[in-house]
């Protein structure tokens, strides 16, 4: 692939962030229109979930959520571009993180406004075919956004609530062009790194396999419900060890999109994965009902380790598969129940 083909894609990608987040109310559509298939698939967090074409995406998502948060900002953290690392799909992907910050004005999800600052972390996938978007992968938090309103959907964490930060590097915006070789070594490492995952139960204890390819003072930021945690040691405890023990029978990872630029890569699949609930999870009881895991992992690479991993998890969608309808939940708690919890 020739570099003018990443660099085309992601003008492309910025040129349409530039007018759909410069649009106001009735001209969103457009804005997705100019830049998008009408047959764009758009994959989305739970309650959207699938979505085709520009102009259903706009009135479903967009305008509700521009309407809800005043002034509405979008603030990078990364972005990169890459050629698919699966054949089917295959194609070029655009791949942009950070949040969506503005003044939550108006409910939105039936999620009552706070008049505050709130942030909307996301993560998001394109497809450019041409010069158009084919497909996007845009997974947000919203349990995240919950808890920034006073909401508490889930049980005591595990690990660490926060409002996520880039990479500690803060280079993980590249708009410019980047070492086609080392995009090439992040996505072996995370090659390496999924594969020893799909062991689950290996021959080696937790710790001693994270070692072979994250950093001892690895950073998980994790979802809201799960959270964020640091170094090797406190992610097996937090997360890695209390999620394996919870689950039996996961299924083998599959994968949309897997692609590499510079030191940063990333992934998204529709689900990624299946599990069973069998020990609890995230202080719930076991179901014992399969349940999907749409899951985006974002990560930086510092040399030959991971160093930083961000993740989003369509944690309603799960939830919801198991009978818990969260969203539906929180929507039945009045302004003033949660002012006085």
């Amino acid at each position: 692939m020739k570099p003018t083909e990443l660099q085309h894609a992601k003008h492309l990608v910025r040129a349409f962030y530039e007018a759909l987040d410069g649009a106001e109310g009735a001209a969103v559509p457009a804005a997705m229109a100019q830049y998008c298939s009408p047959n764009l698939r758009w994959r989305g967090y739970h309650p959207f979930d699938e979505i085709i074409g520009p102009e259903a995406v706009a009135q479903a998502f967009w305008q509700p959520l521009r309407g809800a948060l005043t002034r509405m900002q979008r603030r990078l953290d990364v972005f990169m571009a890459g050629e698919n690392y699966y054949s089917d799909p295959g194609g070029i992907w655009v791949c942009s993180m950070g949040h969506l910050m503005g003044l939550f004005d108006r409910p939105w999800l039936h999620i009552a406004p706070t008049g505050k600052l709130v942030f909307l972390r996301y993560c998001a996938f394109h497809r450019v075919e041409g010069d158009q978007i084919t497909e996007t992968a845009m997974y947000f938090d919203i349990p995240h956004l919950m808890m920034q309103a006073g909401l508490q959907p889930f049980p005591p964490q595990t690990a660490s609530h926060q409002v996520q930060p880039g990479p500690q590097t803060h280079d993980g915006v590249m708009f410019d062009p980047q070492d086609p070789a080392a995009g090439v070594q992040t996505l072996e490492l995370i090659q390496r790194m999924v594969t020893d995952l799909g062991t689950w139960q290996g021959a080696l204890p937790l710790e001693e396999e994270l070692a072979r390819t994250w950093h001892q003072d690895m950073l998980w930021w994790g979802p809201a419900g799960i959270g964020a945690t640091y170094t090797i040691e406190r992610y097996a405890k937090q997360h890695s060890g209390p999620f394996r023990a919870g689950f039996s029978e996961r299924s083998k990872t599959q994968h949309i999109c897997r692609i590499g630029e510079g030191n940063f890569g990333g992934f998204f699949g529709w689900p990624n994965f299946t599990a069973v609930p069998t020990g609890g999870f995230m202080g719930m009881p076991a179901t014992g009902k399969p349940g999907e895991f749409r899951v985006i992992d974002i990560y930086r690479r510092d040399g030959d380790k991971l160093a930083e991993n961000w993740v989003f998890i369509d944690l309603l969608h799960f939830w919801k598969q198991q009978g818990v309808d969260v969203l539906g939940r929180m929507a039945q708690i009045s302004p003033a129940a949660r002012a006085g919890s």
